[in-house]
């Protein structure tokens, strides 16, 4: 277990119960069981990384409408304003940038060592990671288009067009039982913590019955279990429990021959017919901004980035055409309503049409093709390198202007990229994604990339963690006492078992260990209360995202696992310096926990 430097580390471990208390209480068992949180001084949140020093000659500020712009070496005093209208650096290499720590829900958090100074080449996925979809929106969206599909090609019947969509129900991290209809949310050792059949809750004993009691651990993945590992995945785990509520309720009106594995089966096509004919992409791009988040930083991260000599690339599932109306949104390149490239001067190399994962691997066959972007043509390559057509000795094309620097591509692999950018090392790539198996697991186990993750719903988490840290210390001392009780039982048992005791002892000591189950059904009662109420701050159904109760959710240990960094947004990179050397906590063992200092 990791436990950062900083006094804001333990937003994310606190609830470890090997965390160790800062402070030497014991509650009395026989006073009512009040439970005091204890006067303990916090400091200040500090900024978990250290701010580099070494400030670029190229500043960019943000003018009152939040606009990025070039600016000039003279000192500003120009700030943004924040949500909660404390004002902040609007990015690093501004003057006024690196000052001041990074607002607590902003920062960018550390799993391995990573120096920036070693990096050469930093890329970028589009979709929920440059561009950030509004879930009230774009999910809805979703949602909708899948329901249509069901009920006009599938053949499901069309009350579920009358259906809503609850676009915080669901969260990233759970897993689709298929074939019993169920969605569960795991710990880091795979077991079953939090189950619904449909909107039903399971009880403690349905869980164990059909989870824990089996000679064979159960993996938990495919063919009979499903991720729900991206934002995409939402709106269909939600349809899904949705549509086993309705089985249930009414067994004939389903199509026949459709089982709970069937159904989902049908959820997943009809989301990928609504993706194949575009009815998603044509919407969003009608109108971006009732879909997209509006960032004014990102177009001054890439400007930092190429500044600071290195190489900038995308690589995104999304064909050229929607790639190109996003990016313009994002960086404001549109003039009179109509699309540019402009913005591809942020970049060295964007790929699209990658077919992520499989782009990682560099064994793939997949053709590189070379796009022209002013009609979208494909025109074939040789690893990049334009090919002549039959019966002439040069390519018949040129895209390629000498004064631009970005070439845009369809297809190939992760071995095409590396030659495109000269990358003689993988660990010389920082990409950053928010697809845990599609971004992170893949380039970071197969190439060896360096790795960021984007966590939207960390900046949320992450500030109700510091508000509920008095919450969560009482927790613990009551998981402790909850402890100590039932030692004083065991102790006591025994002795009434196995020791030579006189008559009016064995009375006294049965009466106190009756005494003392009752403080432990009572103090066991409040602590699982208090505990459920502190998870629903987070979620009221699936409470904490990165933790189960008092270990790392499944979600979290992937994180752990496979990025190097995470952070709520992309932009939140424009508030460290681009050659920062990260580093994380030191690790502790459970056995260290008391006897080293922290």
């Amino acid at each position: 277990m990791r436990i950062p430097k900083k006094p804001v580390s333990f937003c994310l471990s606190l609830f470890s119960p090997e965390f160790p208390r800062p402070f030497d209480s014991r509650i009395s068992f026989f006073s009512g069981f009040h439970y005091k949180t204890p006067n303990f001084s916090f400091a200040k949140p500090k900024q978990i990384h250290s701010a580099g020093v070494n400030q670029l000659h190229m500043s960019y500020k943000m003018d009152k409408g939040q606009k990025a712009v070039l600016g000039d070496q003279r000192l500003s005093s120009e700030l943004m304003e924040s949500r909660d209208g404390v004002q902040e650096p609007c990015i690093w290499s501004s003057p006024e940038g690196g000052k001041d720590e990074a607002e607590l829900g902003k920062r960018i958090f550390c799993n391995r060592s990573l120096n920036m100074r070693n990096i050469i080449a930093v890329g970028f996925d589009m979709d929920y990671t440059l561009a950030q979809y509004k879930p009230e929106t774009f999910e809805k969206l979703a949602y909708e288009g899948t329901i249509e599909k069901l009920v006009s090609n599938l053949g499901y019947p069309e009350e579920l067009l009358g259906w809503t969509f609850n676009w915080k129900y669901m969260v990233r991290g759970l897993v689709v039982d298929k074939k019993r209809g169920n969605i569960l949310k795991m710990d880091r050792h795979k077991y079953v913590k939090v189950a619904y059949h449909g909107f039903r809750e399971l009880t403690k004993e349905e869980k164990v019955g059909t989870y824990g009691n089996t000679l064979i651990r159960d993996a938990f993945d495919e063919p009979d279990y499903a991720l729900i590992d991206t934002l995409f995945s939402l709106a269909e785990a939600y349809l899904f429990s949705q549509l086993v509520d309705f089985m249930d309720k009414n067994p004939g009106r389903v199509p026949a021959r459709v089982d709970y594995a069937r159904m989902y089966k049908d959820v997943r096509s009809a989301v990928d017919m609504c993706h194949r004919d575009g009815t998603l992409k044509q919407m969003v791009a009608k109108d971006p901004i009732k879909y997209i988040n509006e960032d004014k930083s990102i177009v001054p991260l890439l400007k930092m980035l190429r500044d600071s000599r290195r190489a900038t690339f995308l690589v995104t599932n999304s064909l050229w055409d929607y790639t190109n109306i996003v990016m313009n949104f994002l960086c404001e390149s549109r003039t009179l309503d109509a699309c540019n490239f402009d913005w591809l001067q942020y970049f060295d190399v964007v790929i699209t049409g990658s077919g992520k994962p499989g782009f990682f691997h560099e064994e793939s066959n997949a053709n590189l093709f070379e796009v022209e972007p002013e009609s979208g043509k494909l025109i074939n390559t040789d690893n990049g390198t334009p090919m002549a057509q039959v019966g002439n000795s040069s390519p018949s094309i040129t895209l390629k202007k000498q004064n631009e620097r970005c070439r845009v591509f369809q297809g190939g692999t992760v071995r095409h990229l590396h030659k495109l950018l000269s990358i003689e090392s993988s660990s010389h790539v920082l990409y950053v994604g928010d697809h845990i198996y599609g971004d992170i697991l893949r380039s970071k186990k197969v190439l060896g990339w360096r790795t960021m993750l984007v966590v939207p719903e960390l900046e949320a988490e992450v500030k109700l963690l510091w508000e509920l840290r008095d919450s969560r210390k009482a927790l613990q001392l009551m998981r402790s006492d909850r402890d100590h009780i039932e030692d004083q039982i065991h102790r006591l048992r025994w002795s009434l078992d196995f020791e030579d005791l006189k008559a009016d002892q064995k009375q006294e000591k049965s009466a106190l260990v009756e005494d003392l189950e009752l403080q432990r059904d009572q103090v066991r009662i409040k602590h699982q209360q208090a505990q459920r109420e502190c998870h629903q701050k987070f979620h009221k159904v699936w409470g904490q995202l990165m933790k189960t109760g008092y270990q790392n959710s499944r979600f979290a240990h992937q994180v752990e696992r496979f990025a190097c960094l995470y952070t709520s947004q992309v932009s939140n990179l424009s508030l460290y310096s681009p050659n920062k050397y990260y580093r994380p906590g030191e690790d502790f063992m459970p056995h260290e926990f008391n006897i080293l200092p922290m």
